[in-house]
């Protein structure tokens, strides 16, 4: 369903009457497009504290068609708005030195471009030194207060890291209008030698990273599973789109227009691993959890039938075919399995006790597994959180209900399915071998939740 009231404060009477009313103002994002798949204009490299990240060669090779500013440059804010900024704040270790991420960003903040980036790097906060732990917590704070105040489709997002060059598909992702809906998230990026056994190399082109490899996909017969799988598709991956039976004519149809293989099955059965398994002979390289259902209700008026069914295809689905295709080897080293979450799951909702609790789990089991399955398989393990998504589920949502959740995230509007999907095949990346445990919410920095 169309936003109206984002279409109608895109016009000049929209813009005056809503300012005067104070009421939201989104603006219209800029996503991803073959005509124009990268962010163009200049990319400042600011730095706060002493840094001994080597930033430059990494920035250079993920900024794409951006013009570098390098660190320690003369700022001249007045010929052309920087589309992204890049703040090295990973040598803050004390509250003198986060005053200068203040003293960067402050002069900067407002000309950056309509739907510009900005990306902070942080480090670890260090347990031995709780000084450097404090301010480096502190960090977060900001981010997410600068992303609900900074307007205009902008987004800010940390980045705690320790090696550069682990990172390039993350500020690709990040620098970029893949990450539209992604704002005042936290993303932390191990190192390229302890994630090595995850894949870290980069593709051989990065227009098409995942050519070559095999991605699955669930509930891919239509709304965000659909997207997920045209996505991955477009990046090259030979798709098999799985769902229910039931759906078996638009299975097929999503299949044969990507170029996949339909796969029809009850991902709740008991041998659904092992029927997947026997679907992919050769193996598998991305496994994505997107089949979800809902069936919401008051705890004091939700019989077991309406609790299990959504607890099973959410939740232990997961768990199962995750065991099998690990265990059995048909997930290949260097793999990628990116399960659904949903901000319900970090905030609760009322009604969703059920929901909520499948999608907590589903953090539970990222946190818990990611680290075991890329030591003993070579394979990441992460989640996406989305928030209102724009589908027909929510398009049935009664209209106040609706326009609530279009408008309480700091981009004042709903995600589309396509956002969720570029955040899926940031995840899905072979250069991703170093994002691993990480939950990502896809909600536009909803105001619910962390």
């Amino acid at each position: 369903m169309a936003d109206r009231y984002l279409s109608f404060t895109g016009t000049a009477p929209g813009r005056l009457l809503t300012r005067r009313l104070g009421l939201p103002q989104p603006a219209r994002l800029r996503r991803w497009s073959a005509e124009q798949p990268t962010l163009q204009g200049r990319l400042l490299h600011l730095t706060a504290g002493k840094s001994d990240l080597d930033l430059a060669p990494v920035l250079a090779l993920a900024g794409l068609d951006l013009d570098l500013v390098p660190a320690g440059s003369a700022l001249d804010l007045g010929t052309e708005n920087p589309v992204a900024v890049v703040l090295d704040a990973t040598g803050v270790r004390d509250v003198d030195s986060l005053a200068e991420v203040h003293a960067a960003l402050h002069p900067v903040v407002r000309s950056v471009a309509g739907s510009g980036r900005i990306v902070v790097l942080g480090s670890p906060p260090d347990p031995a030194d709780h000084h450097q732990a404090a301010v480096q917590q502190g960090l977060e704070g900001f981010v997410r207060s600068l992303g609900k105040e900074i307007g205009q489709g902008r987004t800010v997002n940390l980045v705690r890291l320790t090696d550069a060059r682990a990172a390039e598909s993350t500020f690709r992702f990040l620098l970029s209008p893949r990450s539209a809906y992604v704002s005042g998230q936290v993303i932390e990026v191990g190192d390229g030698a302890g994630a090595g056994a995850g894949g870290t190399g980069a593709p051989v082109d990065w227009g098409r990273p995942l050519a070559g490899r095999t991605a699955l996909v669930t509930g891919a017969a239509r709304g965000i599973g659909e997207a997920v799988a045209a996505t991955l598709a477009r990046d090259g991956a030979r798709v098999v789109c799985l769902d229910v039976p039931a759906a078996g004519a638009d299975l097929d149809a999503v299949a044969a227009r990507l170029g996949g293989v339909a796969l029809a099955l009850d991902i709740t059965a008991d041998d659904a691993g092992a029927r997947i398994a026997d679907a992919l002979p050769e193996g598998l390289d991305v496994l994505v959890h997107n089949a979800g259902i809902t069936r919401d209700r008051r705890l004091v008026n939700m019989p077991a039938e309406r609790w299990s069914p959504v607890l099973d295809v959410n939740l232990a689905s997961v768990l199962r075919t995750t065991d099998v295709l690990l265990s059995g080897g048909t997930l290949r080293p260097g793999g990628r399995v990116v399960a659904t979450a949903s901000i319900a799951g970090l905030a609760g909702n009322a009604g969703q006790t059920n929901y909520a609790a499948s999608k907590a789990g589903i953090v539970g089991l990222v946190r818990s597994l990611g680290p075991r399955a890329l030591s003993e398989y070579g394979v990441t393990v992460n989640a996406v959180a989305p928030g209102f998504i724009e589908t027909r589920m929510t398009a049935a949502v009664p209209l106040f209900i609706r326009e609530a959740g279009r408008r309480m995230n700091s981009l004042a509007q709903g995600g589309l399915p396509v956002d969720v999907a570029e955040t899926t095949a940031w995840f899905a990346s072979p250069g991703s071998g170093a994002v691993n445990g990480q939950v990502v919410r896809v909600c536009g920095q909803s105001l619910l939740g962390a």
